[in-house]
């Protein structure tokens, strides 16, 4: 896991090729096994499940951990606790990243305000052992080490927005519960950098599309480099219900996302 690297312009950010599969409002997590100040309480916000790993975006931007990035290779012990007498949780382990702004390892405790724990939970463990399937099919079976988190080297941009729905044809048969989760992110809030991620996910560890969720498709053939026109308009977004719209994406946002020692400088309100 790397901490406060997944945020930015007071949204997520996320890598090239990474999908949002699933998105969760309303959720408090809490840390146990580490003594520093910056997993001290109970944090609130938003969960992201996405073709790779887990991201929290805290609700306040000013808390010493506003975010932090949980690739599926960094977990374990993950459990759905369905108790007598109170609400499902998620628990699990999590180990830390080189270079992710802390060191060691920490249990964690993922509760949901509104309900869904048991849907996320299945929905998590499910994408993760793809991931690993990938893993293993390409002949990586050494043993899952976080890789070292590493800045994007260019600069970040908003993500295109395609239909969060449902995807028609799945991931080998398999579509995350959009049923239990129908919210999709706010508008302007989901960010991406030029960077792959640097772990397999569900698609392996390059495949994957922009945005939200899409369905999965084979590769298209080779095709010659595309003119600067071209460029522009594949691009683009069309949304079938509004023909007569495209989106294209805005241009790049320059500046990087906050450093670790950065936003930790700033006072608590």
């Amino acid at each position: 896991m790397s901490l406060n690297t997944a945020h930015a312009n007071g949204g997520v950010l996320i890598h090239a090729g990474e999908s949002i599969l699933l998105f969760s409002e309303n959720v408090e997590i809490d840390f146990h096994g580490k003594d520093e100040a910056t997993f001290k309480g109970r944090k609130k916000g938003k969960l992201y499940l996405t073709t790779h790993r887990m991201i929290f975006n805290n609700k306040h931007m000013n808390d010493p951990l506003a975010s932090f990035s949980f690739p599926f290779v960094t977990l374990s012990q993950v459990e759905l606790e369905q108790p007598v007498f109170g609400a499902n949780y998620i628990k699990g382990k999590v180990r830390a990243q080189p270079n992710g702004n802390w060191v060691g390892e920490a249990k964690f405790e993922l509760h949901f305000n509104k309900g869904g724990a048991i849907e996320f939970g299945q929905a998590m463990l499910r994408t993760a052992q793809m991931g690993k399937s990938h893993k293993a099919s390409s002949n990586n079976t050494g043993p899952d080490m976080p890789p070292p988190y590493a800045p994007p080297p260019s600069a970040y941009y908003q993500a295109p927005p395609p239909a969060y729905a449902p995807a028609p044809q799945g991931y080998y048969g398999w579509a995350p519960p959009f049923a239990a989760f129908p919210n999709q992110p706010p508008a302007n809030t989901v960010y991406m950098t030029d960077m792959p991620p640097p772990y397999p996910g569900i698609m392996g560890y390059a495949a994957g599309y922009s945005g939200y969720a899409q369905p999965s498709a084979p590769a298209p053939p080779t095709q010659p480099a595309p003119s600067k026109e071209q460029e522009a308009a594949q691009s683009a977004y069309y949304d079938p219900s509004r023909p007569n719209c495209a989106y294209v994406p805005p241009p790049a946002y320059y500046e990087p996302p906050p450093s670790y020692q950065d936003h930790n400088g700033k006072k608590n309100d």
